[in-house]
């Protein structure tokens, strides 16, 4: 799986991917009304945004989280492990760590929106420590990925000068 994640063509595929997926959330973001569940730190904050939306905006928000914000997290956690895992080189494993996890907690948290959206359950409250989660998690891989990307550059001038 690593030497699949730490390919060149792979990490610019997960970067466009995460590029077009913000795009997408963004063209999208009328017909759920506005603003997102995964942009609402609370438990809280998200049942009376909940209560507020239309029908159709609950089944818009439900189809965008299930098909673009189940690939969001697979785009930019993939890319930000691939950029640890090929640059950090022995620590490379620890390194991709905090975007393996932001990952899994951000699927975590649209599985628990999807519920919601749908009837299903409402586990909202839980927002109220996955998403501060995922955001911290999300800037810490995401500094990890710019330290990479440092050290990449930093690679690249040192062998075309050796």
């Amino acid at each position: 799986m690593t030497t699949f994640l730490t390919r060149t063509p792979v990490i610019w595929a997960l970067f466009a991917a995460s590029i077009l997926i913000t795009v997408g959330f963004g063209l999208m973001a009328p017909a759920v009304g506005g603003q997102y569940l995964d942009s609402i730190l609370t438990g809280a904050g998200a049942q009376k945004h909940l209560a507020a939306m239309t029908g159709p905006q609950r089944s818009a928000h439900f189809w965008i989280t299930a098909l673009l914000d189940t690939t969001y997290p697979l785009a930019y956690g993939g890319f930000f492990a691939a950029m640890a895992l090929r640059f950090f080189g022995r620590f490379g494993k620890l390194a991709a760590l905090p975007a393996f996890a932001t990952i899994v907690v951000d699927l975590t948290e649209n599985t628990v929106q999807a519920l919601a959206l749908s009837g299903a359950a409402n586990v909202l409250d839980a927002k109220s420590w996955l998403t501060p989660l995922k955001f911290y998690l999300f800037e810490i891989a995401g500094v990890i990925a710019v330290i990479a990307l440092v050290i990449a550059i930093v690679n690249m001038f040192r062998k075309k000068t050796a």
